[in-house]
């Protein structure tokens, strides 16, 4: 490629970064001029766009892994690393690599501009991911991008309300804190947004067990900010686990999660939506449906260790309920001595992860027996 075409090249480069064109002009310029195919993804190998009419992977993680071919060049703005940029079907090209090089430079310029006022930017993200304002999560992983954010697979939202005797600007910062001390490292990947009094806190969940800690650290919230003898009273309640798509979701159960605590615990209480049984299902009007697939929910662990073990322990929760909670009565029925009821029950509890004891568990039980023998 002579001077002359690498110096257009360069300034069609700078033309499409004035005029917000973004990331995916900049790539379909790419693949243009080169005669290739060329992919955009974020740092975690998501994809985020695609350009020219060649052949095309599902992500450039082996061209940089494995030596397959292809180009793959790191997107940086300064020592931030927002994605990749791969270049395909030009690698015996010399200037494939130049014009590749040149383009995820313009890339990473713009991404860093973008990101000089990450709070700002940020925040209008998450509001907007909360509006399903994205098409997809292709479309969200690209907005993300745009925005200096890399976008784990998968969130928890935590929502979170503070309720003081002092009303300013210094109670809603003070909660900030907190849940910015709660929920460390979350900056690349996860954000905070407010809205009406309520701090929504995006948990990357990847894993079942970043979804647990997000659970346990949510929970201790009022209790830290009663430990530093902080007049915030903290309520709130901890979402499901969703898909970038779906986020909105993990939202609307964590603020259904904060309704039922406080109806149900009072102030001063972050429960998570999939620990509290059967209030859900009272609260939010469930079709028959999804009371049948909590039943099924709730009695699996029961049925599935019956099965194996070749035991009653199911029967025996169902006969328990049925003569009204009398044990006596119960090991008759069922044949054994009451101390063999007794050790069922507590293996049904610590099988379910949930206490006989307890009244909020026991409703569960109960629903999902009754739901059971309704619809089975």
């Amino acid at each position: 490629m002579k001077p002359d075409e690498l110096v257009d090249f360069a300034e069609a480069l700078a033309r499409i970064t004035a005029s917000g064109g973004g990331p995916k002009a900049l790539a379909a310029h790419l693949a243009r001029v080169a005669q290739g195919s060329v992919l955009l993804e974020d740092s975690h190998w998501h994809h985020l766009a695609a350009a020219g009419s060649g052949s095309i992977p599902g992500s450039a993680r082996s061209v940089v892994e494995s030596g397959a071919p292809g180009r793959a060049l790191r997107v940086l703005g300064g020592d931030v690393h927002f994605g990749w940029l791969s270049l395909f079907g030009t690698n015996a090209d010399a200037d494939g690599e130049l014009l590749l090089r040149l383009t995820a430079a313009a890339i990473g310029v713009e991404l860093a501009r973008d990101g000089a006022m990450p709070g700002s930017r940020r925040g209008s993200f998450w509001n907007a991911l909360l509006d399903n304002a994205f098409a997809d999560a292709a479309a969200a992983r690209e907005d993300a991008m745009a925005r200096g954010v890399a976008l784990a697979p998968q969130y928890c939202v935590v929502v979170l309300e503070g309720e003081s005797a002092d009303t300013s600007a210094a109670s809603a910062g003070e909660l900030r804190a907190l849940a910015s001390q709660a929920f460390p490292g979350n900056d690349a990947e996860g954000g905070l947004c407010e809205r009406e009094q309520r701090l929504y806190v995006f948990v990357p969940a990847p894993r079942s067990v970043d979804a647990s800690n997000a659970r346990t650290a949510a929970g201790l919230l009022p209790r830290t900010a009663a430990r530093r003898k902080s007049a915030l009273r903290i309520s709130g309640g901890v979402g499901t686990v969703e898909g970038v798509a779906t986020v909105a979701r993990s939202a609307a159960t964590a603020e259904a999660a904060l309704a039922i605590g406080r109806r149900i615990f009072g102030a001063g209480h972050v429960p998570a939506y999939d620990e509290l049984g059967a209030y859900p299902l009272l609260y939010e009007g469930a079709e028959v449906a999804r009371l049948r697939a909590f039943a099924a929910e709730v009695l699996a662990p029961l049925r599935a260790y019956d099965e194996k073990h070749q035991t009653e322990l199911e029967r025996t929760l169902k006969l328990y309920f049925s003569v009204g909670q009398n044990i006596k009565t119960a090991s008759e029925r069922l044949n054994v001595h009451r101390h063999t009821v007794f050790y069922r029950l507590r293996q049904i509890g610590e099988i379910a992860s949930r206490s006989l004891d307890s009244a909020h568990d026991q409703l569960t039980f109960r629903l999902a027996v009754a739901i059971d023998e309704l619809h089975a």
